[in-house]
């Protein structure tokens, strides 16, 4: 009898207890910090239909403009660990911007868990068709002939398309004005309107523009030509040693369960490997990457010692 009396307890105590449900249990929120129309925006939408098929649940971005991406990085930092607030950011967000603003109300490394690196983006110098360069060398020379005069335009401060130009300016020893734009597409609004003469974008809005002939390409930002635009001569060939990649990459709330970070790193590796994503992203410039979390929580880190060492040698300052 009391074998039969500890059985029914035993029953009674498990009912009370639902079983752990499966991650995701509702729909995912992709938070940027940038207005849509950039190139990580057009990423992220390239990618969330096949995300949400593979999660099960609604991939929904949203777009927190603000700050160079620093409103956007604060919501997620503050977002409960379950894994269903991810923030989807740049170099300029997760490696850059932390060297900039010392204090942060958070911190990436403690408060932000690596998923994956998702894609590097090659990157390009373009003008305004009436600003007469035809070539780097050529916008060296009139940035030397009129020192503070020749501007070019960023998404925000911090971020890849400012650190690219005050790189430009410290190795050619000029001084164009950086002008900041909350976000690529205000950035771009404003070279073809010809408010500024110069931008570094990436290829991913940059391509279209150069081949409507909005703006001028004069040359790519990595080490190598790019297939998108093999006419275009590599900086490297002009400033020695010049190269920059733009990157974004996936983070969670530290305390996200590791079974939540590995279900979403394997969904995103995924669809990075689906023939039609790959291909829609490598056409436009963006080659995709999928490592595991400890490998771009290294990378991270690499990138954060590269930079670090740019801006204090071209005392680059933000308000």
């Amino acid at each position: 009898m009391k074998a039969k009396w500890l059985l029914m307890a035993a029953l009674v105590a498990s009912a009370g207890v639902a079983p752990a449900q499966p991650y995701p249990t509702r729909p995912i929120r992709v938070i940027i910090g940038f207005p849509p129309g950039g190139g990580i925006d057009i990423v992220a939408r390239t990618m969330s239909p096949r995300l949400s098929e593979d999660l099960g649940q609604p991939v929904v971005i949203d777009n927190r403009a603000g700050a160079g991406g620093l409103i956007g990085t604060g919501l997620v930092a503050q977002a409960a660990p379950d894994g269903h607030t991810v923030f989807f950011g740049t170099i300029g967000n997760l490696s850059i911007n932390p060297l900039l603003h010392p204090k942060l109300p958070f911190d990436i490394a403690r408060d932000f868990a690596p998923v994956t690196h998702v894609a590097s983006v090659a990157s390009v110098l373009m003008v305004h068709p009436s600003f007469p360069a035809k070539t780097a060398p050529d916008v060296i020379a009139a940035a030397k002939a009129k020192p503070g005069q020749v501007h070019f335009s960023s998404s925000g401060n911090g971020g890849t398309p400012h650190l690219a130009g005050e790189l430009f300016n410290l190795m050619a020893g000029v001084k164009m004005a950086h002008v900041p734009y909350q976000g690529t597409s205000p950035a771009l609004v404003a070279i073809m309107g010809g408010h500024v003469q110069v931008t570094f974008g990436a290829l991913l809005t940059g391509l279209p523009l150069v081949k409507s002939g909005k703006l001028r390409g004069l040359a790519t930002l990595g080490r190598a030509r790019s297939p998108l635009l093999p006419d275009l001569p590599a900086l490297h060939e002009t400033l020695p040693g010049y190269e920059v990649i733009n990157w974004y990459g996936m983070m969670v709330p530290a305390a996200t369960p590791r079974a939540a970070v590995s279900r979403l790193h394997g969904a995103i590796v995924k669809v990075l490997n689906t023939p039609d994503v790959r291909d829609t992203l490598m056409a436009q410039g963006a080659d995709p990457v999928g490592n595991s979390p400890a490998e771009f929580a290294a990378f991270m880190k690499s990138e954060s010692a590269k930079w670090h060492k740019v801006i204090k040698a071209a005392g680059i300052k933000v308000e």
